[in-house]
């Protein structure tokens, strides 16, 4: 069935090309659908153009579907373009003439954009909530190893004392800043379209304030026209934010591939955490590491697979638009499935504390005695060369102590500070 259908049937390769996935990705939209459609009918018996019982007819068959789709039991039928569609023959199958009224003073394209700023708007949530969880997680493990040092690298090479404490204590507060392209997101999504029609309004008295409250939209998107130019740039945003938190995970992962090889040797995890070599008996493998980073890497590309996709589109709806769902519906959900894993991970790894022990990052400690000397009175340039001729020289010998008391450093992390900072960003979106 093809809602714009006028008696002809499409060619069937036609018919498959430009479906696509769509009858499968469209199941995740099924239950948003019957959303818009219980708030659009609630709407058109307002302004008069359903009766009190036709909504009352419609609204209950309308229910029955919703239960359908919680159930698992809701299927889009061959021959059935997409969830719309289905959604309307189903109505139609029960009610009738009755379940044709419901389409009044909508279009699909309408339709399609309120499923999509629902559907969106949920995703960045769980996202937020999952982005809370490993937060609420590096945050602990910041303060359970404040005092184990590591060494800290610029360049690969070995520079100065670092923690675990700071260096899980980093993460958590690089995802405060990811949050903020998520909230960020998540306002462009939760604008109201419905009403706008094929983009250019209706000659019916629609009240969209109405559907907007009804729909727990934030506003509506107010200009019919830019409703629909914001088709491709909610999922411009939502691509940002989800490459924003894939950015931060992929580089935690190059780091933890990273400190578990044996030249490093800074954390171990779990035999049943890591996998093994065919041939080597030795090897526990960083492969959920790898695998995340090689995910997140790739979901770093959404931003510019999104704008590539709509950046010669002229203004109103073009067919192109459809495949953003085919970029945005697994990534959303990529995203999320290596947000839990690692959470996982961290939540069982095993830290050393006796890294720095080992003469190899005796010239961690080099700042350490040049800014000792520079508290004793020494000018700082000749302090620096001083220990750097007794580095020259084979003289220097370290003193494995450090006493950095500032904001943000090793000895005042700033934990409560930056939760409070969190806390405020994801006031903004659950």
């Amino acid at each position: 069935m093809l809602l714009w259908s006028k008696g002809f049937e499409p060619d069937k390769m036609i018919e498959e090309f430009t479906v696509g996935q769509d009858r499968e990705l469209d199941l995740r939209l099924a239950r948003y659908d019957v959303e818009g459609s219980l708030a659009h009918i609630t709407m058109l018996e307002s302004v008069g153009l359903l009766t009190a019982d036709e909504l009352s007819t419609l609204t209950a068959a309308l229910n029955d579907i919703k239960s359908m789709i919680e159930r698992g039991e809701f299927t889009i039928e061959p021959g059935v373009e997409d969830v719309h569609s289905q959604v309307e023959f189903l109505l139609t199958q029960r009610l009738g003439d009755v379940g044709k009224k419901i389409h009044s003073g909508r279009s699909r394209n309408d339709q399609v954009l309120v499923d999509l700023k629902l559907f969106y708007r949920d995703e960045l949530k769980k996202i937020a909530k999952s982005v809370e969880a490993l937060f609420e997680c590096l945050q602990r493990l910041s303060e359970q190893h404040k005092d184990a040092l590591m060494p800290g690298y610029t360049h690969l090479q070995v520079a100065m004392p670092s923690s675990f404490g700071l260096w899980f204590g980093a993460y958590a507060e690089a995802l405060v800043d990811d949050m903020h392209m998520v909230v960020a997101a998540h306002k462009i999504a939760n604008q109201n379209p419905l009403g706008s029609a094929a983009g250019y309004g209706s000659s019916f008295p629609l009240d969209r304030e109405m559907t907007t409250r009804l729909l727990g939209f934030a506003t509506p998107s107010y200009n019919v026209v830019a409703a629909h130019m914001g088709r491709g740039k909610t999922e411009r945003a939502l691509a940002t934010a989800i490459a924003a938190v894939a950015s931060t995970l992929a580089h935690m992962a190059m780091d933890m591939c990273m400190w578990m090889c044996q030249n490093f040797a800074f954390v171990s995890f779990p035999d049943e955490l890591t996998t093994g070599s065919s041939i080597m008996p030795h090897k526990k493998n960083p492969d959920v590491w790898e695998i995340m980073r090689g995910k997140c890497n790739r979901l770093q590309s959404l931003p510019n697979e999104v704008a590539l996709l709509t950046a010669n589109l002229p203004l109103g709806y073009n067919r192109d638009l459809q495949l953003l769902k085919d970029i945005t519906f697994p990534a959303s959900s990529t995203l999320c499935e290596c947000i839990a894993m690692a959470r996982l991970m961290l939540e069982n790894v095993r830290v050393r504390t006796d890294i720095v022990d080992d003469p190899r990052y005796d010239y961690l400690f080099t700042v350490e005695e040049v800014n000792r000397l520079v508290l004793q009175g020494v000018p700082f340039r000749d302090a620096y060369r001083q220990v750097g001729r007794e580095v020259m020289e084979g003289t220097y010998r370290p003193v494995r102590e450090v006493h950095h008391t500032h904001l943000g450093s090793m000895g005042n992390l700033a934990n409560p500070q930056i939760a409070a900072k969190m806390a405020s960003v994801m006031a903004e979106i659950l």
